[in-house]
């Protein structure tokens, strides 16, 4: 019970914090520098830059609507952290302005702002919380048209970055698909770790030699799987490790000193736990079902 009341401290705190780090983005870089974001604080901006309203108030009004009509698409410890992160990101966005940032190079700009959304967005995450906004309606667009919740997620934020455009200028646009892009690559940083781990599968009839090799080099411990070649129709094994990235090179050439003809696939891998790797977010019983990769807003 106590371990459970401070897992739901950490993830407030870190839900606060990661809104906290938002609103600073917003309000010293965004704000100041005129330029764009993607979901409903996109959105926020477009009615205050065109008709100049209180974007923390047309922020908070739009989540509120979104969270009333698709609360269904939240679990009910989901719906808590979202409420909180409403409530949350409206008051730091009306109170927290730390002075503009504007510098002499405007390139410098989205960089910040990218860089500061993106952790903000993965410290939210990793308090297992929801940015609610588009993501509902993303869903709400995978139910009843039947579009991905990704893809659905990127119609939207289109939706909402082309008229901004129109209004902050092609510079300003395209320096706002910038600051996307950096927080998309900022936040991808943050939820796989500091060390990218790659899947590697081999299919050699060498195995046995090829395994000992990598376990005795990279100490890393290899599944063999049991298969047969469609064509040959002949047994073969297939081996499976999940690797870091610095030590891919190392694998690739033992597989091809011990059998150049040897069958090799590497994909990436966005997490992994269990023994022998480190990083591990322990997940709540009612996990939550939104969280969001694409359109970069708390």
């Amino acid at each position: 019970m106590k371990k459970d009341h401070i897992r739901i401290l950490m993830n407030i705190f870190l839900v606060l914090l990661g809104n906290f780090i938002f609103s600073i983005a917003i309000n010293s870089v965004i704000i100041p520098n005129e330029l764009g974001e993607g979901g409903i604080t996109g959105f926020s901006l477009f009615f205050l830059y065109v008709f100049n309203w209180n974007n923390a108030i047309v922020s908070f009004v739009v989540n509120t609507i979104l969270l009333i009509v698709g609360w269904r698409f939240l679990y009910k410890k989901t719906i808590f952290y979202t409420i909180l992160a409403i409530a949350s990101l409206t008051i730091f966005l009306q109170y927290i302005h730390l002075g503009a940032f504007i510098p002499e190079n405007t390139i410098v700009a989205p960089l910040v702002a990218g860089f500061l959304i993106g952790l903000s967005v993965g410290i939210v995450i990793h308090g297992n919380g929801t940015t609610a906004g588009t993501d509902i309606l993303a869903l709400m667009m995978k139910k009843y048209l039947g579009i991905s919740v990704a893809r659905g997620l990127l119609i939207l934020d289109i939706m909402i970055i082309t008229p901004l455009t129109f209004v902050i200028g092609l510079e300003k646009g395209v320096m706002t698909v910038i600051t996307l892009l950096i927080t998309s690559q900022v936040l991808s940083f943050i939820l796989e770790g500091f060390n990218p781990r790659k899947a590697v599968t081999i299919v050699s009839n060498e195995h046995q030699a090829i395994a000992q090799k990598i376990t005795d080099t990279l100490d890393r411990g290899i599944t063999v799987l049991n298969g047969y070649g469609f064509y040959t129709q002949l047994e073969k094994h297939v081996l499976y490790i999940v690797i870091s990235e610095r030590q891919l090179l190392a694998l690739q050439k033992i597989v091809h000193e011990i059998d150049p003809k040897a069958f090799v696939t590497v994909t990436d891998i966005h997490q992994v736990v269990g023994e022998g790797f480190t990083f591990f977010i322990e997940p709540e019983k009612d996990t939550p079902a939104v969280t969001n990769l694409s359109s970069n807003e708390p």
